[in-house]
């Protein structure tokens, strides 16, 4: 049986109407988490780059990490990669419950949570809402 929050699918692809308002606010130039057909930036890293293992540095990074439960790992390394990159925004779901999130987010990041449900690209494109709800996660580089 199946869970409200469960998928088959860990890798959703952010609909252009939410990535084109966040771009248009940060100018993101790389994106961590991508493969070659959803990539939101010109500069982008894919599964078999490990955008986890790469550097961030000087770079306006747009995070929309596999939602498995390898999100933790990405949710530390936009923490540990936040004084050198200019900017990070995750677009995660709103698991506030989390180790993650009170280890890396809570009073660490700005968190802008997300009216209703996302409709995510992908297997779920025509199926309707995520089941979760979704949240921002902005780090921002104390050091600039």
């Amino acid at each position: 049986m199946k869970t409200l929050l469960s998928s088959e699918k860990m890798d959703w692809e952010t609909p252009p109407e939410v990535f084109d308002d966040l771009q248009k606010e940060f100018s993101f130039t790389l994106d961590p988490c991508a493969s070659s057909d959803n990539a939101k930036c010109e500069k982008f890293f894919t599964e078999e780059d490990n955008g986890l293992i790469q550097d961030w540095s000087n770079e306006r990074v747009f995070v929309n990490p596999p939602y498995g439960s390898a999100i933790k790992e990405w949710v530390k390394k936009c923490f540990q990669e936040k004084n050198r990159a200019d900017i990070i925004v995750m677009l995660i779901p709103a698991r506030t419950d989390t180790t993650y999130f009170h280890d890396y987010i809570y009073h660490k990041a700005e968190i802008r949570f997300i009216r209703g449900r996302i409709k995510f690209l992908g297997n779920q494109k025509g199926s309707g809402s995520a089941p979760f709800p979704s949240m921002l996660v902005i780090f921002r580089n104390a050091q600039k």
